[in-house]
């Protein structure tokens, strides 16, 4: 996504390290001009002409510094003379190391004393490599000959610290000096003005200062381009345009000023050199080489500068335009995702019809919409485009954002025509369901309608026949399809209310297809011959109808045929012509009898070849496994350490390996050098195997955390599943598959375990181990449903506390929940006034949670549900109620004394049952738990828990259990308000309170804290159950060994009750045998078990009780 920032631009540092190297070479060259010692220092003393250099040079190419006559030489002082002598001598220096200097002291006019001062002085200050020093003695008589005297003994001192010449004329001096080489005043021939001298100095540093600020000013200014930090808003880059625009401006009219400078001195200069003599003008010519260069090097500076920031400014506008261009891709991604969540939050499907055609015309508007703004998308991929083809430095970042706007756009486009299509699929189908169900209520109506006085004869009979095939020839197309064929070809939009839809008008389509059959046969025996009439009978009074649909209650007697009533309800406007009763119409079929078959299995040997078939299969398929784990983690995981495929792997990729395959290595080290020997050690004894899984059952628990990490893993895979990495390896394995495929083996295997187990079991009964491989089985099943529980529970969101707290999850699913609140002293039903809420339940073993499951939809959705916590309510306060009036999957679960009533609706029975007996277990030992309390501290020898009448105003109760675990009833009238009916189909198990006083004697517990609550528990008739056909009512199926399925309809016979609780029962309709729990057995019965004892007449088996926590 683009979210993250735009990279910048690369620094230019190539142009960088040359505007350093030429500003290096101009700096050298600007050494050979310029001096430590400035002439703005010693200006004074050089107009003053203490000393000078004329451009002379002596033997040897000796640089001539020239001291004339001067009065005051004595009283400069010696630091000053110290510094113009360094100033003169640093100039030759500069352009010829190691040069040597002879001096000219000129004292015609002056004293000996004078001229021995002057020698020690410059024996004292000279720096240079000093070679001569010529001395014009006093030409005055005098004088002379105190010089004589006094240098010819003193002449050993200045000649140990300098070599000393005394000349008596200017003749003298041409002995040593070329004329040429000497200014007129010595009777040279050298043309020196000292003022033009001073001029051209002065320039020559000015000059030199004004280049080198100019370098150093475009070095830094370099040097800040280079450094500058970009910033992410476009303001900033903007201000940083301007600002750097401004000072490159500045810089360049600098630049300007100093070459025009530069020119006018080098033209002063080349002036200079043609006048005179290249021998004799050897300074100027230096002077101008100098200053060539300078002025060549400041070109090449300049040039390396403008370079430098021509590639920066443009990189900073690219950086600019890239900016925009991310900031309107943001807002377009953005935009394009807004519809995405606008498209998603459009239903399939709705309740109704009227809703799925407002979801088309709301998906008609959101397509409008999406139309204009991929217009907008289209124009921003364009731009792209053009800055790409303008050699952006981010040309791969531009093309990706383009690539991934025409993804989103077309993402789009194929999620809104989708949508289109399953709404147009959804409306289709409601059409055709409203057309089925308006033709079965025109059949309920038709057979409604005919008139019995008018069928009596045989001509009646045939015309009702008539009418009635008529009809059915008028019956939708869809309805003689069937509710198969309706899933496959809807099966793309098909949700849970549009299946529950279907199955609802295939039921009411079966009710009257029956309906239609039955009284197709009775009216062909009238056609064909006179029989006594179909009789109407009246409705009974005690049985309303439980539906307005037209639905059928079947009941049987086995000693004859079986008869059944059918309820015909005039739904719509045409029950007002009749009458307001509903009619029933009973007809009698003749019941069928079917014997089982016997189940055999072949000898011994048969066994124990199908055992082994079993453990090689068992086996063999590990060694595949384990080869497969290897080659993910040597072909994938190592791979990923390669650096020959370094470039290949993105770098946010890199750390995210442990990410990706989770604990996959100790899986693999687990079953490669653990389990595999262990499997090959039981191929000759099968039954063995059981003990296998049982030893290494916690080693197995490893998948708890692979499959924990398994979205994770999954997210990570969809964000790079089609990296180049991925598409290597998957070469070199030479796998047809990619690596999410391998990925989800681990899992397949986990679930293959318990199919094989369940096989080995099958052919292994009687042996002496079927005990170990039984056990195994039941661990293995344990896992996948210890696995399931913790990948939900790692989904919950919003739960405040530890979830640890709570203890080990039990059971998780998920239900229609209705809830009710007990308001003032009487209790409020509320539940039923609404529809249901979907909630997931979490059963642990201190608290019941209820959630909310939330999903997200769409392409790039994490397919992995997540549940926000709602409620809790804990195990210690809770109470159950098994049966509710009006639906057999239906169950109480009320909290504080029923001051909260959660009407809880399963998918299906078994649901329902193993729930309420996981909750029981709970609530059992409970109050095992609370019994060890009262007992240890001697309440009362035989702990009678006494209930009291019902709540007082306090919501104070009294409550009494005997101590031999026997269940008393009620006493108290008010308590049992409600009817009969009412009592017979309720089963209570109030919640064991742990907040209960001991020391009190149990005399003063609050609602919350109570055994029983007078105002939920009601009697139920419970039936003992004896053996004997009986009549099915409710689908069953057991999923273990016996794999017994029973179906709504089936006859079952009752052979024998067995030990813990369980009874051996034959399916006569399925021809098949196995066990089946007794609370089982009594919701699968219902009615039929209570009607078959009263045929018995045995009423002493029928006692009333109360179901409370024991």
């Amino acid at each position: 996504m683009g979210s993250a920032s735009p990279p910048e631009p690369q620094k230019d540092m190539e142009g960088y390290y040359n505007l350093l190297q030429a500003g290096s070479e101009l700096e050298s060259t600007l050494q050979q001009v310029t001096v430590s010692v400035s002439l703005q220092e010693v200006a004074g003393y050089i107009e003053k002409q203490v000393a000078y250099l004329s451009g002379g040079r002596g033997e040897d190419s000796s640089v001539i510094i020239t001291l004339p006559e001067c009065s005051a030489f004595s009283d400069i002082p010696e630091e000053a003379l110290a510094k113009v002598l360094s100033y003169l001598t640093l100039i030759p220096r500069a352009r010829q190391p190691g040069v040597k200097f002879i001096i000219i002291l000129d004292r015609r006019l002056d004293t000996w004393t004078s001229i021995k001062t002057a020698l020690a002085r410059i024996a004292a200050s000279f720096p240079g490599n000093l070679h001569l020093v010529l001395v014009l003695r006093p030409t005055s008589f005098f004088q002379r000959t105190v010089t004589d005297l006094g240098f010819r003994f003193s002449q050993e001192d200045f000649m140990l610290k300098m070599p000393v010449v005394m000349l008596s004329s200017v003749t003298d001096l041409l002995r040593y000096i070329d004329e040429n080489q000497l200014t007129s005043e010595f009777g040279g021939t050298l043309d020196y003005c000292h003022s033009d001298w001073i001029v051209l100095r002065t320039a020559i540093e000015s000059f030199a200062v004004m280049v080198k600020d100019i370098a150093q000013m475009l070095q830094a200014f370099g040097t800040e381009l280079a450094e500058t930090q970009l910033s992410e808003e476009c303001s900033a880059i903007e201000f940083l345009l301007l600002s750097h625009t401004e000072k490159y401006r500045r810089l360049k009219d600098a630049i300007r000023s100093v070459m025009r400078e530069g020119r006018q001195l080098l033209s002063n200069l080349e002036t200079s050199r043609k006048e005179g003599d290249v021998d004799t003008r050897w300074d100027i010519t230096q002077d101008w080489d100098t200053m060539q260069r300078l002025l060549a090097q400041l070109t090449d500076m300049e040039i390396a500068f403008d370079g430098f920031f021509d590639k920066h400014h443009l990189k900073l506008q690219q950086y600019l335009q890239l900016l925009r261009y991310e900031h309107s891709f943001q807002e377009m991604e953005c935009s394009l995702e807004k519809l995405r969540a606008q498209e998603r939050k459009i239903s399939i499907i709705g309740e109704s019809l009227n809703q799925t055609e407002q979801s088309v015309r709301e998906l008609d508007g959101l397509d409008k919409r999406a139309q204009e703004e991929m217009s907008r998308a289209q124009v921003l991929i364009l731009h792209g485009h053009q800055l790409a083809a303008g050699h952006h430095y981010a040309m791969a970042l531009i093309i990706q954002r383009c690539n991934e706007l025409r993804h989103q756009c077309d993402t789009l486009t194929s999620a809104l025509s989708t949508k289109r299509s399953s709404l147009t699929q959804a409306q289709t189908l409601l059409h055709r369901l409203e057309e089925a169900q308006r033709w079965c209520d025109d059949g309920a109506y038709l057979l409604a309608n005919q008139q019995v006085e008018k069928c009596q004869c045989k001509e009646g009979a045939q015309t009702a026949l008539r009418d009635i095939e008529k009809f059915q020839e008028a019956a939708p197309p869809l309805l003689t399809a069937g509710a198969d064929v309706l899933f496959l070809e809807y099966e793309s939009v098909l949700t849970p209310y549009l299946q529950s839809h279907i199955e609802k008008t295939f039921q009411k389509y079966s009710s009257v297809q029956a309906l239609i059959q039955s009284r197709q046969i009775c009216l062909k025996k009238m056609a064909d011959k006179h029989i006594r009439p179909i009789q109407l009978v009246a409705p009974r009074p005690e049985n309303p109808p439980r539906s307005k649909s037209p639905l059928f209650s079947p009941k049987h007697d086995f000693n004859s045929g079986l008869k059944f009533t059918f309820d015909l309800p005039l739904p719509g406007k045409r029950t007002s012509r009749k009458s307001p009763n509903s009619r029933k119409i009973e007809v009698i079929h003749d019941y069928q009898r079917s014997s089982s078959l016997p189940y055999s299995i072949d000898g011994e040997d048969s066994s124990d070849l199908l055992k082994r078939h079993v453990m090689k299969e068992l086996i063999e398929t590990e060694r595949i496994y384990v080869e497969e784990l290897l080659a993910v983690l040597l072909g994938y995981r190592a791979e990923m350490d390669n650096p020959s495929l370094a470039p290949l792997l993105p770098t946010s990729l890199r750390n995210k390996r442990d990410v990706l395959f989770g604990n996959l290595p100790d899986i693999y080290n687990f079953h490669s050098s653990v389990f595999l020997q262990d499997l090959e050690s039981c191929l000759e004894s099968p039954e063995a195997v059981g003990a296998c899984f049982l030893e290494r059952k916690d080693h197995f628990h490893l998948y708890e955390c692979y499959c924990q990490n398994k979205p994770r893993s999954e997210s990570l895979w969809r964000q790079f599943s089609d990296c180049p990495f991925f598409q290597e390896c998957q070469k070199k394995l030479e796998h047809k598959l990619a690596l999410d495929s391998y990925l989800l083996k681990p899992i397949q295997r986990l679930t293959k375990y318990q199919l094989l187990l369940k096989e080995l079991l099958k052919y292994s009964s009687g042996c002496e181990r079927v005990s170990e491989l039984q056990g195994a089985l039941e661990a293995m099943l344990d896992l996948l449903k210890s696995v399931n529980d913790s990948m939900h529970q790692i989904a919950i969101t919003g739960y405040e506390g530890d979830l640890s707290d709570l203890g080990r999850v039990l059971m998780q699913g998920s239900f229609s929940v209705w809830i009710g609140h007990k308001k003032g002293p009487t209790r409020v039903k509320e539940m039923a006034r609404f529809k249901p809420m979907q909630r997931h339940l979490f059963l642990h073993e201190h608290a019941l949670l209820f959630c909310k499951r939330r999903e997200e939809h769409g392409e790039n959705a994490d397919k992995t549900p997540s549940y926000s916590f709602k409620h809790c309510l804990k195990m210690s306060a809770v109470g159950i109620t098994e049966n509710v009036k009006g639906d057999v999957k239906k169950f109480e679960i009320w909290y504080s004394g029923r001051e909260e009533v959660y009407v809880i609706q399963a998918p299906t029975v078994e649901v329902k049952i193993a729930w309420l007996n996981e909750i029981r277990k709970i609530l059992t030992n409970q109050q095992k738990q609370l019994k060890e309390l009262c007992l240890s501290t001697a309440v009362s020898e035989q702990m009678q828990m006494q209930i009291s009448p019902p709540l007082s105003v306090s919501k104070q109760q009294r409550a009494s259990v005997s101590s031999d675990g026997t269940e008393s009833g009620h006493s108290s009238p008010d308590a049992f308000s409600c009817s009969s009916q009412q009592q017979r189909n309720r089963r209570s198990w109030p919640g064991a309170p742990y907040s209960v006083d001991i020391c009190e004697g149990l005399e003063d517990w609050s609602g919350a804290n109570s055994l029983s609550n007078p105002s939920d528990t009601e009697e139920e008739d419970a039936v003992h159950l004896v053996p004997g056909r009986y009549k099915v009512f409710v689908d069953w199926r057991n999923n273990g060994l016996d794999n017994l399925m029973i179906k709504c309809g089936d006859v079952i016979q009752l052979q024998h009750e067995e030990d813990h609780g369980q009874w051996l029962v034959k399916n006569l309709s399925r021809r098949q045998e196995g066990r089946v729990p007794t609370p089982n057995l009594q919701c699968i019965l219902g009615e039929s078990m209570k009607n078959h004892s009263s045929r018995l007449g045995d009423q002493g088996i029928r006692k009333a009780r109360k179901l409370s926590s024991p």
